[in-house]
């Protein structure tokens, strides 16, 4: 098991950790019942909190953020020498977590995307997963929510019992819902992308070698251009960029952010 703690990547701490650690942490916040907000973030979940400040301090308050994307693993190779063999996918992290969460009895529970979506991927968890508990699932509100509406859905998952939470709402919508949610859950709440539409079947992975390769952008680009473009056409230069600036100068890139005056209840 690997977890050497966070290491800066364009100043935001990402965590030098491998599945086993990244799902031990889990299971160990969902047993003693504490608040735990993680995700797994690629390039462009790293660049949203380049990019913003209030959104970095989010970022760098998270007690697990995994290197989702072959790149942020290479950044931190060659930045910190942390010799990570494998990047922590957060699809394959859902399915790590759900594996153990079945053998040892821990409810889970599902919130965002569409009501389909939800029914597809419960259904398919249960079968690749005997015993999993699935708690409940909500679907998002796709849109902002107010206070009370963030007390009452908060509400309503404690009150399933769950034990776990994942978050399907898209990049870095789910990491401010985690960064709003957590403390009051008190259980671990992981943001997983795009892991809902991929094990509801509805959404193919790239294959295993443009993966190992660093191309799974250029994979799910060619799936959704329209809404994919911006993010890996301007973002992926500009991120090469800054990772040659921090290789140059690695104090550069120590501010954490600023946190953030309001609540951005996203639901």
């Amino acid at each position: 098991m690997i977890d050497h703690g966070k290491k800066n990547i364009l100043g935001v701490g990402v965590s030098a950790i491998d599945y086993e650690g990244a799902v031990a942490a889990v299971i160990a916040a969902a047993r003693s019942g504490t608040a735990y907000k993680a995700t797994a973030l690629a390039v462009h979940g790293v660049m949203t909190g380049v990019l913003d400040r209030e959104h970095r301090w989010r970022l760098n308050d998270f007690d697990l953020i995994a290197p989702d994307g072959q790149p942020v693993r290479w950044a931190m190779n060659f930045l910190h020498g942390t010799k990570m063999r494998d990047r922590v996918y957060g699809p394959k992290l859902m399915l790590e977590v759900c594996e153990r969460a079945a053998r040892e009895g821990i409810p889970i529970y599902l919130y965002g995307s569409r009501p389909e979506v939800l029914t597809r991927l419960e259904s398919n968890l249960k079968e690749q997963f005997a015993g999993l508990k699935i708690a409940g699932a909500r679907p998002s509100l796709f849109r902002r929510s107010s206070d009370a509406e963030r007390q009452a859905i908060a509400g309503e998952i404690k009150a399933s019992g769950a034990r776990i939470v994942f978050v399907g709402l898209g990049c870095p919508r789910q990491e401010v819902w985690v960064h709003e949610y957590a403390h009051l859950l008190a259980c671990p709440a992981i943001a997983v992308g795009a892991a809902f539409d991929f094990h509801a079947g509805l959404l193919s992975q790239a294959p295993r070698w443009m993966q190992d390769y660093g191309l799974e952008w250029l994979y799910r680009l060619n799936q959704e251009p329209r809404r994919l473009w911006r993010r890996y056409l301007l973002l992926n230069p500009l991120y090469v960029a800054l990772f040659a600036a921090q290789m140059i100068r690695p104090t550069g890139f120590a501010d954490i952010g600023e946190r953030p005056v309001d609540h951005e209840n996203y639901a």
